[in-house]
């Protein structure tokens, strides 16, 4: 009797990739905005809709065709290769899911929403010392 799992069984890589990336179920559920029980079924799921496929890459954040051709072989032996005991961390290339100047671009305008309020508040301020004298 085997316990090894299917290679193309898409429902245990979603499940395998969601616990790689530390989420949980009900995390999935929500965004999926369906029960946890329904993602539970997903990941058991040999095949899964295409459409739905490309939700839950976006959810984990990555696309469905790496979702298909995950393998946690492949995984672990990139990390083998590319990690050692030596504090070497310069030889670690990061690349970032997402893009920086996106990310620069929200900040910016966080800071200047949050500007304009601080700004506001300071108006109604003046304004309110104007009405007292």
């Amino acid at each position: 009797m085997s316990t090894a799992t299917k290679p193309n069984h898409i429902g245990h890589k979603i499940s395998r990739i969601r616990e790689l990336r530390g989420l949980k179920q009900e995390f999935v559920a929500h965004e999926l905005k369906v029960s946890q029980q329904t993602v539970s079924k997903i990941e058991q799921s040999e095949t899964v809709d295409q459409e739905l496929l490309e939700q839950i890459g976006k959810i984990l954040g990555v696309p469905a065709e790496g979702i298909k051709n995950f393998s946690e072989d492949a995984v672990f032996n990139i990390i083998g290769n590319t990690v050692n005991n030596h504090d070497n961390g310069s030889l670690f290339n990061y690349f970032p899911t997402f893009n920086p100047i996106d990310k620069l671009v929200e900040l910016f305008e966080e800071n200047k929403k949050l500007y304009e309020r601080l700004l506001e508040s300071e108006r109604e301020k003046v304004e309110l010392l104007k009405n007292k004298q």
